[in-house]
Parts: structure tokens; sequence; C-alpha cells
């Protein structure tokens, strides 16, 4: 066993406080945020039930955690209300708009450039 695998298995929480597993050994009733998302659902206020930890050479820390949760008490996803659609859009509406000239760049505004295509490179305009 390598020392990083032994590190990062703690099946009881001794070590680090929760159950703890290697990259791709944890138990198959358990699922980060995402996994639940993926299926439609939510953790719904659940605390932590373990987390992943591997090494990561990105992290200050020397591991990168991911928190599971029990799929059985997770909840299922809230709909999208009318408000919250018109919102949502609302939002969209306002990263597409150019601040320069005002108009609907059909496209989210990169952040790079601060304004849409055209008005970033006026000069480098080719008819198609």
């Amino acid at each position: 066993m390598s020392p990083t695998f032994g590190q990062c298995y703690d099946p009881t929480g001794t070590t680090w406080g929760i159950p703890t597993f290697p990259w791709r050994l944890a138990p198959e009733d358990l699922a980060t945020r995402r996994q639940l998302r993926a299926k439609g659902l939510r953790p719904g206020g659940q605390p932590i039930a373990a987390q992943i930890m591997c090494r990561s050479r990105r992290r200050k820390a020397g591991y990168a955690v991911a928190y599971l949760y029990r799929i059985d008490l997770a909840l299922p996803v809230r709909p999208m209300t009318p408000a919250k659609w018109s919102a949502h859009a609302a939002a969209m509406l306002a990263r597409r708009t150019c601040p320069q000239c005002r108009t609907d760049a059909g496209y989210v505004i990169p952040g790079s450039l601060g304004c849409c295509v055209s008005c970033a490179y006026p000069d480098e305009q080719c008819a198609a």
C-alpha cells in the first residue's frame, strides 16, 4: 500500500474526522453534489457523510477533497418558477448586451474583450 493511499483511506474517520476514501473507491450509496445533480437530486440540508481525498500538486494543502452525501437522504431538485425563469433570462440578456454599441450580440460577451467582437476589432471586418 502506498503512503498516499494510506493517508487517504480512513473509513472510520479517526484521522480526518469523517470517513475518507481514495479517488474512485467510495461506496456506491454516496455521491458528490455534481453526481446528485446529474440524477436530479440535491443534498437537501443533510450533513456531509464522507469525503474523497486524493493527492494534488495544485492545492496548497497537497490534497484535493470532494464531499460525499447519502443518496437515500437526497431530495429532488426544486423546479424553476416563472419568476426564476424571468430573472435568469434578464441576467443572460445582460451578459449578451454589448456595453459599447448596446446591442444583443447573440452570445455571451467575453470578459477578456469587455465588448462584442465587432466593437473590439472594428478594422478586421471581412465580408463572408
